[in-house]
């Protein structure tokens, strides 16, 4: 009976303490009603401090009744301060506006549309626990970038890879991007390659994003699976009144000489008494363009027929294969988003939030290649090799080849490569007492369907030269009367269809608790996440045989010369004649009557697979003030990760033996440390210890079992694979200016373990197969380890220190270092090789921008360099694969002719940048893909009604 009374009292005197204090939240936005996030707002008498997060609100639990004085601080703009009464086992609830007169930037003209989006980047920035870096879309916009891919490419430590003209692939770090991981809202974009986890950036539209957040060094209370960095997209919320944004312009691509088309509209508004909030965003760009290629397989050795057995010359490098493409693309990009709120009051709020990117890619391609006779198809007097051992001339099979699909609809006589990517979130943010709980649940899809895509076909053999140009190769036929249509006989015609999908169910739950324990205030956050994701390929493959006459030359069929004088690597690369894509579109394949049609399973059976992959995590860490300039956050994150995995067992690439369904499971324990040092309200310091991970490619992890007598080859996949984890430490220095700029400098180091890189061994018996012994086995395996060792300096400045009209002018400066080393690689005779980079480590990256900002006219030219790095290791280190370097350089401007109406104009890739790929050295070539450029110009239009 005592112990009930002792625990009454004390359970009285807990509720008595509780009824003395309520909380505070509060909202912040301009005068436009959009949100600010990143602001810091403090209790001064309690020196309790918040942070706005991306919606502008801020949330203080047990805070005591009575009067108190909230004070708003914000990069660039004087601190606000503003008057509140909490009363007891109560939630107040404030509005804070940020206008443009509260700013006092001396010399500094502020636009009087409200808050810049380097400030909201900044200040947010600022104020985040971890290392990020934060861009608007505002600074987007700044840019001539159409995709969320060639706005990233402008962060620090960011390199792109470029698909069509367009940066589709991010590198972070060095790290490739199936190590990285990219969110929506927080939720995870699933991917639509069917090889790979690689999310495609220029599948989004940069106008339908709000923020880029890019964590260099993530929190427990995030996914753990970004080696390199985590992306987080955010879209655009509901405003607190009502807005209204359109986007029309048009253009021309400089390779073709076609238009451009965009489009973009937005509207918002919040009902009169703010409780519900609502935001429609649709965009479309059509762009007609096209590319220029050239592609080489080199070779140091061939062999040839001695008149009684083959006989291996080793010449100096030559283009074992050579081919020349020419791609005609029109990209349709379309995007729908709608973001929902409702507050139900102070202490409850939801949110559903969605986005549908829709793009149609429909490509023509005419590629003619020659690949060299050899072994028992050329004897000694079929080539020649000069005076310095150069193989020159030889006999070559010359292939001519036209990509298409079916008429009408929209493949219209082209390849249709349809890719999706959906993404539905609902979620909710609570307070229940001191307790803040948040949640969310998601679906998200990417696919990609290619339907009817069709090949035909026409070869012929005849002797070739060879100029000695590496850099530009080039084979040209010895008797030019070679090369005339009826020369070409039916070689194939072909059809065949690509699905691949992955489905990605997300749902997490958070929960937050004050935690003072160390007498300067703090919290405790915990919570759970279960992400279940599918990813299945179904791909098939047709043949078809002419039962008729009509079909034996290309002179019997329609054909065109698409020569272009101007074809971008050089004048002396010419097309020639193709059939054209209506004649290929218009062949009914189906007619049994015309056509023999015939299953060709070793083009898809390897290719095709299902895997589940669910994994579940749960994290715990705290975030406490040490003293009032020093502050950790420190956790641990486990995550379990669940395989089903399914393949085919295949022999000779076509005969199906049966499927293999394998099952793998393996947990990460990974602990962080973060510290924050606030040198003064301005200069932080910033340091950090991270572990993270990466899962293997579905398709690596996919138990597959591929023997191909013909080549004495073994393909086999991996289900065995350890994921790849790192130990990542990052020290960051950051000074923010006052007039809204940034210097910044850091290193970093990642230790990696059990990189998954393709090992090509010796078969040392007869283990998958009667006679495999000596087969070249191909197979997914992890390496030992690598080290990625860094550093990143940052320069965002108004020039206002100097005089005049030069105090217009800003710049827009960062460069990254990235040293590396792989060790675990073995060479194709087994040996481990000790000269390689970890792949994807480009040595240097920088962007760059010099702008200037007037009452009306804004300009900016801006740069973008990343180095060369080996993109896939060979066998040895004459077949390793390197991307290029890359130089961009793009202008654009923007004029305003009223307070709503601006007029844009935009020139990209002034430099003509290929892509290109070289084997072994420099001035190799794999490939080398012109695109031109690209003009546009058009209006915006922006409405606000606060």
């Amino acid at each position: 009976m005592k112990n009930l009374f002792a625990f009454s009292l004390m359970f009285m005197l807990f509720l008595s303490a509780v009824a003395q204090e309520g909380n505070l939240t509060g909202t912040i936005a301009d005068e436009n009603g959009i949100y600010v996030p990143g602001a810091t707002v403090i209790i001064s008498d309690m020196m309790k401090g918040a942070v706005s997060d991306q919606n502008g609100k801020f949330t203080f639990v047990a805070v005591p009744e009575g009067d108190h004085k909230v004070i708003v601080k914000y990069l660039g703009f004087s601190d606000v301060e503003v008057d509140v009464t909490v009363k007891a086992s109560e939630t107040t609830h404030i509005n804070i506006v940020l206008t443009a007169e509260s700013m006092e930037l001396e010399g500094v003209e502020i636009s009087a549309y409200g808050l810049s989006g380097q400030a909201r980047a900044l200040n947010t920035q600022k104020n985040n626990m971890n290392i990020t870096n934060v861009v608007s879309t505002d600074q987007i916009g700044k840019f001539p970038d159409a995709n969320i891919g060639d706005a990233v490419k402008r962060i620090p430590g960011i390199t792109m890879q470029v698909d069509q003209g367009e940066a589709r692939n991010i590198i972070i770090r060095g790290l490739s991007p199936q190590l990285n991981s990219v969110t929506l809202n927080g939720s995870r974009i699933p991917s639509a390659e069917g090889d790979n986890r690689n999310v495609q950036m220029d599948l989004i539209p940069s106008d339908m994003i709000q923020t880029i957040e890019v964590s260099k060094a993530v929190t427990p209370d995030m996914d753990a699976d970004a080696l390199g960095g985590s992306v987080n997209l955010v879209t655009r919320t509901a405003p607190q009144g009502f807005r209204l944004s359109a986007t029309a312009g048009s253009g021309v691509n400089t390779i073709t000489e076609k238009r451009i088309l965009n489009g973009s509209f937005l509207v918002g508004d919040r009902t009169k008494n703010g409780k519900f909030g609502w935001m429609v965003s649709a965009s479309i760009n059509d762009n007609d363009f096209g590319s220029d290629n050239v592609e080489a397989e080199w070779d140091d050795e061939f062999e040839y027929f001695n008149g009684s057995d083959t006989e291996e010359v080793e010449v100096n490098p030559y283009t074992k294969e050579y081919e020349t493409r020419t791609y005609l693309v029109q990209r349709v990009r379309r995007s729908f988003a709608a973001n929902l709120d409702y507050n139900f009051n102070e202490n409850h709020n939801i949110y559903f939030k969605s986005m549908y990117n829709w793009r149609d890619d429909r490509e023509n391609r005419f590629a003619y290649s020659n690949e060299i006779l050899d072994g028992e198809d050329i004897a000694i007097g079929d080539f020649q090799i000069d005076g310095n051992n150069n193989l020159v001339r030889f006999p070559a099979e010359e292939v001519r080849e036209t990509k298409g699909g079916v008429p009408g609809g929209r493949n219209d006589n082209a390849r249709l490569e349809d890719q999706r990517m959906q993404n539905y979130s609902l979620g909710g943010d609570h307070l229940f007492g001191n307790m803040k709980v948040n949640w969310m649940a998601s679906y998200a899809k990417a696919s990609e369907e290619r339907p009817n895509e069709r090949y035909i076909a026409y070869a012929s053999e005849f002797a070739v030269n060879r100029n000695l140009n590496t850099r530009y190769p080039i084979m040209t036929p010895v008797d030019p009367a070679d090369t005339t249509p009826e020369n070409y006989e039916f070689d194939e015609l072909t059809e065949e269809y690509q699905y691949t999908d992955e489905k990605d169910i997300n749902a997490f739950l958070n929960f937050q608790l004050p935690a003072d324990l160390l007498g300067h205030g703090g919290t405790i956050k915990f919570g759970a996440r279960g992400r279940f994701k599918n990813k299945e390929r179904n791909n098939n493959f047709y043949e078809y045989e002419s039962l008729i006459p009509g079909f034996d030359t290309m002179k019997d069929v329609a054909i065109h010369d698409y020569t272009d004088p101007d074809f971008l690597a050089g004048s002396q690369y010419q097309a020639g004649y193709f059939v054209t894509p209506e004649f290929l579109g218009g062949l009914n394949l189906k007619n049994e009557d015309i056509f023999e049609e015939s299953d060709v399973p070793d083009e898809y059976l390897r290719a095709n697979f299902d895997v589940d992959e669910n994994v579940y995590a749960g994290y715990l860490m705290t975030n406490q003030n040490i003293t009032d300039k020093l502050s950790v956050l420190a956790g641990v994150r486990i995550e379990n990760t669940n395989i089903t995995a399914t393949g085919n067992q295949i022999m000779d690439e076509e005969d199906l033996i049966g499927k293999v369904t394998d099952k793998s499971a393996y947990t990460n324990v990974l602990p962080g440390v973060h510290f924050k040092y606030n040198l003064n309200e301005n200069t932080i310091f910033r340091l950090a210890w991270t572990n993270t991970l990466a899962r293997p490619n579905y398709v690596d992890l996919v138990p597959s079992i591929d023997v191909i007598t013909d080549d004495n080859e073994v393909v086999l996949g991996n289900s065995e694979l350890d994921p790849t984890t790192s130990m990542n430490f990052d020290l960051m220095a950051e000074h923010y200016f006052k007039n809204v700029g940034l210097i910044s400098g850091g290193v970093f180091y990642k230790k990696v373990d059990n990189f998954i890189y393709t090992s090509v061994f010796e078969a040392t018996d007869d283990s998958f197969g009667s006679g495999t012994e000596g087969y070249d086995v191909f197979q997914p395996q992890n390496g030992d380890d690598a080290s990625i060792l860094g550093a990143e300096i940052a320069l965002q400045r108004q020039l206002d220190f100097l005089p005049g009209f030069a105090s217009n002018f800003s710049i827009y400066l960062n460069y990254t270092y990235l040293s590396s080393d792989a060790n675990g690689i073995k060479n194709e005779d087994g040996d481990e090789r000790d000269d390689l980079d970890l792949p994807n480590t480009a040595p240097n990256m920088f962007n760059g921008s010099l702008a200037y900002t007037g009452k009306r006219l804004s300009m900016r030219l801006s740069a973008n360099y990343s180095d060369a790095y080996i993109d896939e290791i060979g066998g040895r280190a004459f077949e390793d694969r390197y991307y290029d370097e890359q130089f961009f350089l793009d202008f654009n401007l923007n004029f305003s002719i009223n307070k709503n109406l601006r007029l844009y104009a935009d020139l990209t890739n002034i430099t003509n940048q290929p892509l290109r790929y070289y084997q072994g050295v420099k001035d190799r070539t794999m490939q080398m893909e012109y695109y031109s450029r690209r003009i546009t110009i058009g209006l915006k239009y922006d409405l606000f009604k606060g």
